[in-house]
């Protein structure tokens, strides 16, 4: 009888943007990573605190976001801190875009998962900041 064991794939969640933002759509984007940042998300070493998303030259770009040095790194280590492309379709991002227009909105990431085939993923929402006494 063959023994299986769940393997603790690394999901980490923005629990502070829930708490801060209205969330009216979810985009799923890939992400380019460097070997070592792969390795530090797969240990659950990222922390979202001050990172945000913006859109450039009709790229979408993670700025803040802190993915800890690989442990086991040499000295072709990752910058913690680095800007982050995301990959999504041009007509996504258009519609992102013409959204981020409309006074009140923002473009927050929500949580990094792994897909079934193993790529490093992002959830990205479109939000609107809530007041204070909300």
């Amino acid at each position: 009888m063959p023994l299986f064991f769940l393997v603790n794939m690394a999901e980490l969640k923005n629990k502070q943007a829930y708490h801060e933002y209205f969330i009216d759509t979810k985009y799923e984007a890939g992400m380019v990573l460097l070997g070592t940042e792969v390795k530090s998300l797969r240990e659950g070493k990222a922390s979202f605190n001050d990172s945000y998303c913006l859109v450039q030259k009709g790229e979408i770009w993670v700025k803040s976001l802190h993915i800890a040095e690989y442990s086991h790194g040499t000295v072709n280590n990752h910058d913690p801190v680095r800007d982050r492309k995301l990959l999504l379709e041009k007509r996504e991002i258009k519609k992102i875009e013409s959204r981020l227009k409309e006074k009140g909105y923002t473009l927050v990431p929500l949580r990094i998962f792994f897909s079934s085939k193993g790529l490093a993923k992002m959830e990205i929402g479109l939000a609107r900041g809530k007041k204070m006494h909300d």
